[in-house]
C-alpha cells in the first residue's frame, strides 16, 4: 500500500497589469437575453421540449422587430 500523497504548495503571484475589461460583444448577448427575458413564458423554463423554446425565443424576437419596425414609421 502506497504512503501518505505527498502535496506540493506554490504560491503563484498575480501580474496586476490585467484587468477587467468589458467585451463588445458580450454586452450584445446579455443584452438580447434580457429582451427574450421580458416575456414571460421565456423567463422560466415552462417548456419541456427543445424546439418549443426555440420556437418561443424566435416569436420574442419577431415580436421585437416588429416593435421597432412599428416606432420608425
Amino acid at each position: 500500500m502506497p504512503g501518505p500523497a505527498c502535496w506540493e504548495l506554490q504560491i503563484v503571484r498575480r501580474c496586476d497589469r490585467h484587468r477587467f475589461v468589458v467585451l463588445p460583444k458580450r454586452w450584445i448577448v446579455e443584452r438580447t437575453l434580457a429582451w427574450i427575458s421580458r416575456n414571460r413564458r421565456l423567463a422560466r423554463d415552462y417548456e419541456r421540449h427543445a424546439r418549443k423554446a426555440a420556437a418561443f425565443v424566435r416569436l420574442a424576437m419577431i415580436r421585437l422587430m416588429l416593435r421597432r419596425l412599428a416606432a420608425t414609421r
